[in-house]
């Protein structure tokens, strides 16, 4: 038998002798030397088994091979039969299409020696081979931290990851529970999972990256979770939680039930629901006929427990609106699809569909207020464009529809103007444009094309066979294009009767006579060229043999590459002009050839995107101090709010990188271009935006566990910095260490700060700008205390910002009914992730609750408070040289504890931490108490982190690298883009 192998890897294959190789090299490269593969066969037709058996051979006394008689149509019975086999003191689980990281089984069993867990999980990357390649972290919030759990009663939302592949199981642990994995159904992971989850008495999680799960889109053979359009599949998912269920009722683990439901609901439900727009009714009333008894069965909580739009989805399907519940599935994805729904606007609140409005308990439900429709611009709402009518008479063609209008944001008086547009899906450029009539329908807008198809419709033949619809519009002062969804007509899907548009091809009408219609895979409506009569007929077929012959493929081939070829030429001299690529390329090798422009600054404030920050005050100063030097500040977006004596160039323009190549400065607070070089006569004056509360850099799991290469852009992006501005010791043992800094370090405190510690005099420019942002804000002549809230972003699931709004965590009506007669709340969320405020706070200068998330400077905005609110964001170290009342709000539903970071907020907050809305109300109605009541604290938090803010920091900066120069014109030159 040998000596026992610490680790058993089992990996399961079927029918995959291309990437099984790949898969069991990740195992034989594994830093722990004692590792042994169990190769379990699935009974495949290809050479898969032949492939691990000659692994088994080469490798005798680290690789195993076994066979099934017969195909098991799952993974159960491989998994099972491979832990029957396994001889290491762990399991683990690797799928033949995936791979291990080099060091996972070191990591996982170091863990659970020193731990005693039975179960140690780790971080799974989803990785997109592309194009474009990408990687996504599996539920990455769950392994931010390392971590050790008494049970899965302690972690919930450990439910999330049911995934078995990424975890490293005690193999006595499944041997005294019986833990296998069922092999009647599919998803057997998640059954596994959890049931496993309940058996450990102690589960470990780890921050590093163990598991890469590779996914590759085109396969020509979906793995069992991408057939959702099976019934069955979905029918087996039902089976598979009714028995998760019967689990946590027999460990008495019932109240687990709702994490799980909740979970159903974000996840499982949406992945079925968006695959229904493409199905026809007979699918939608048996998906509803699965689904709809076992949404009846979920946790009563499991509605409040969800997401907003998934909760929607599941009581629109309970209310057999199977659209509905479609429209806010598609709108619950990262990016914005077409928003179908009809919505309504009643008493200020905003409502998913009016005609469920019922009761109050609908209501709250369908309550989407808080998702900001209103505010977003038109295309970013992208109102859905269904095309309801296409009929012909003779050469005369007719294509009608309807385009969702939300909210009745397109008024009748403006519009919209529209064009339909069949685009070559081959050469999206080539549009083939035909006018419509659009005429207003109260919540829908009616459209209209009526045209001679023979003489519109001229493709070139041969070359361009499939055509895509969409409809542009120009709206409100905007102009965006939607795709044109298939609907439905009473005698079936669009273009299901045989209509046929006629075409003339302008090679030969032997290339084509009619365009037919047809519904894509999204449900979108396209047109395919082809031919009518004996003639055509066999000219199309007869192109269709030669381009499959081997000498027709040459032939055709060399025919698409002359027609291509002068495409190509200024394709790829428009990417030589407009690519980030190119542009740094040329940057670093020409343009920094060029001489230095003595005096030159350049000034960037977060990526561009605002006037504001420290860059903002070092600016000010050497304007102040009357300098010889030319500022040129970067803009991303408009141009609008940036200095008008300052030249302008739009960041990423040529015009950006030649002013970064040749300028003696750079100024900024977050980082110019990773790969741009910044040559030795550059000085680089990294400024930052804030003291580190949240891990920073290496310091974040994010990119600690971040491919080699990415970790490597980043450190050379730090390193081309020459001076960086700290405000405390504190940020010199955290953020410098944490994002690798090895400039000169410039201990004078953040120039943004001077008017917090000096109160802004002799600053007549600041006087002024306060006096505007308070007639701005309507509060000149208010006598009301000014509470200002300013969380930091929301985190999603990769740790980066939510994309998503959403409401405040507190109720700010009721904060304008108890507090709004002495207090008035203006919320600034940050510039990552936005706030949503309800209709009613909209245009009511006079009221208790007002937005100020369009101040892109907060310095001001904290000159202008009277208290804080905020929850863990930097702002509190500068608002806390005010020594004026902070209060952290941070609710118990917001990760369950104050997140860790560099120290604990709990023990050195300047204020009351609060978890609850009554606990923030109460506070907000005793100030008074918390001013004095606190204020020995606040020094105390100054003085530990904020002991460099002095006041003179702008000045410092200036006086170090400015002062010398001999006085002169100051921000000379003609504004550029």
């Amino acid at each position: 038998m040998g000596i026992r192998p610490d680790v058993s890897v089992i990996v399961i294959a079927y029918n995959d002798a291309r990437r099984l190789p790949r898969a069991v090299g990740s195992v034989l490269a594994q830093s722990l030397g004692s590792v042994e593969t169990v190769i379990v066969d699935d009974a495949s037709s290809d050479a898969t088994g032949a492939v691990a058996d000659r692994f088994a051979a080469a490798r005798p006394g680290r690789i195993r091979a076994a066979h099934l008689p017969e195909n098991s149509g799952g993974c159960g019975r491989p998994r099972n039969t491979g832990v029957e086999l396994a001889r290491g003191a762990y399991v683990m689980f690797l799928d033949s299409d995936d791979v291990l990281d080099r060091h996972a089984c070191m990591n996982m069993v170091a863990a659970a020696e020193e731990t005693g867990a039975d179960l140690v999980s780790g971080l799974c990357v989803r990785s997109y081979r592309g194009p474009p390649p990408k990687e996504t972290p599996w539920y990455a919030r769950l392994y931010r931290n390392r971590a050790v759990h008494g049970s899965v009663l302690e972690r919930p939302d450990l439910l999330y990851d049911t995934l078995s592949t990424n975890k490293c199981y005690r193999r006595g642990f499944l041997a005294e529970h019986g833990l296998r994995f069922a092999e009647d159904v599919h998803y057997e992971d998640l059954l596994f999972t959890a049931e496993a989850y309940l058996a450990a008495s102690r589960i470990a999680t780890l921050p590093h990256r163990v598991y890469t799960w590779c996914v590759e889109p085109a396969a020509d053979r979906p793995s069992i979770s991408n057939r959702r359009g099976e019934l069955r599949n979905l029918a087996d998912r039902l089976e598979v939680h009714r028995r998760i269920d019967r689990a946590f009722l027999a460990h008495g683990a019932e109240h687990l039930k709702l994490a799980k439901d909740a979970k159903f609901l974000n996840h499982d439900l949406l992945l079925y629901l968006r695959d229904l727009r493409t199905r026809d009714e007979p699918h939608r009333a048996r998906f509803r006929g699965l689904v709809a008894p076992y949404l009846a069965e979920l946790h009563p909580g499991t509605l409040e427990a969800a997401g907003r739009l998934p909760a929607i989805a599941a009581y629109m399907v309970r209310r057999g609106d199977v659209d509905g519940a479609v429209a806010a599935a598609e709108l619950a994805r990262k990016r914005i699809p077409e928003l179908g729904a009809d919505l309504v606007e009643r008493d200020g609140r905003i409502y998913w569909g009016g005609r469920h409005l019922q009761d109050a308990r609908a209501r709250e439900i369908l309550d989407v207020t808080a998702l900001g429709l209103r505010a977003r611009p038109l295309s970013g709402l992208r109102p859905a464009v269904t095309v309801t009518e296409l009929r012909r008479d003779g050469r005369r063609v007719t294509i009608a529809g309807r385009i969702a209008n939300p909210l009745g944001r397109i008024p009748a008086g403006a519009g919209p103007a529209g064009t339909l547009e069949l685009r070559d899906r081959r050469r999206p450029r080539r549009t083939l444009r035909i006018p419509v009539r659009l005429a207003h329908r109260s919540e829908r807008i009616e459209w209209r094309a009526v045209f001679d198809s023979a003489r519109r419709l001229r493709p070139v033949g041969f070359v361009d066979p499939v055509w895509d619809a969409r409809l542009a519009l120009r709206a409100d002062g905007e102009r965006f294009t939607v795709p044109v969804t298939a609907g439905r007509t009473g005698a079936g899907r669009v273009g299901a009767d045989g209509t046929r548009l006629p075409a003339r091809p302008r090679l030969t009408r032997l290339a084509g006579t009619h365009f037919r219609p047809y519904v894509t895979g999204r449900g979108e409506l396209s047109f395919v060229l082809e031919g009518g009569g004996r003639l055509t007929g066999a000219s199309l077929a007869g192109v269709r043999r030669a381009a499959r012959s081997a000498a027709g493929r040459r032939a055709w081939r060399d025919v698409r590459r002359a027609v291509r070829s002068g495409r190509r030429l200024r394709a790829r001299a428009r990417r030589a002009l407009t690519s980030r690529r190119t542009k740094i390329a040329v940057s670093n090798r020409v343009l920094t050839r060029l001489p230095v422009r003595r005096g030159t600054v350049v000034f960037e404030s977060h990526l561009g995107r605002q006037y504001s920050d420290n860059p903002k005050y070092i600016y000010r100063e050497l304007r102040r101090s009357g300098a010889a030097a030319k500022a040129i500040w970067s803009y991303d977006g408009s141009p609008e709010g940036f200095p008008s004596d300052a030249a302008l160039v739009r960041r990423g323009s040529w015009a950006y990188y030649l002013a970064l190549a040749r300028a003696e400065f750079w100024v900024d607070n977050q980082g110019f271009p990773p790969g741009l070089r910044k040559r030795e006569e550059t000085t680089y004056i990294q400024t930052w935006h804030g003291s580190a509360y949240k891990r920073m850099g290496f310091d974040q799991p994010r990119l600690k566990n971040a491919p080699w290469a990415e970790q490597e852009r980043y450190r050379r992006a730090v390193e081309r910095y020459d001076c960086f501005l700290v405000r405390t010791v504190h940020d010199e043992r955290t953020l410098v260490p944490g994002m690798g800094v090895t400039a000169e370090l410039m201990p004078v405190g953040y120039p943004r700060n001077d008017p917090l510690v000096n109160g802004g005099r002799h600053d007549p420019e600041l006087a002024r700008e306060l006096d505007a942002l308070r007639r701005e804000l309507g509060l000149d002549g208010d006598d009301r205390e000014v509470i200002l809230y300013a969380p930091t972003f929301r985190e999603g699931r990769d740790g980066g910002p939510a994309a998503l709004s959403g409401p405040p965590p507190f109720d700010v009506e009721r904060f304008a009914a108890e507090l709004g007669g002495s207090k008035i709340l203006l919320v600034r969320p940050h510039y990552l992730s936005g706030l949503v405020l309800p209709p009613w706070t909209e245009n009511t200068a006079g009221g208790a609750v007002r937005y100020a998330g369009h101040i892109a400077d907060i310095t001001p905005l904290l000159l202008l408070a009277d208290a804080l609110v905020t929850d863990r964001s930097s702002v509190m170290f500068d608002y806390a040289l005010l020594d004026r009342p902070i209060i952290f709000f941070v609710p118990s539903g917001d990760g369950g504890t104050v997140d860790p970071g560099y120290f604990d907020l709990a023990t050195w907050a300047p204020g009351p931490v609060v978890r609850d809305e009554d606990a923030l109300f109460a506070v907000l109605a005793g100030l008074d108490g918390i001013r004095h009541g606190h204020a020995a604290r606040r020094r105390a938090f100054v003085s530990r982190y904020g002991e460099h803010d002095r006041g003179t920091a702008a000045r410092a900066v200036v006086d170090r690298f400015f002062a010398a120069r001999p006085s002169g014109a100051y921000g000379e030159g003609a504004r550029r883009g």
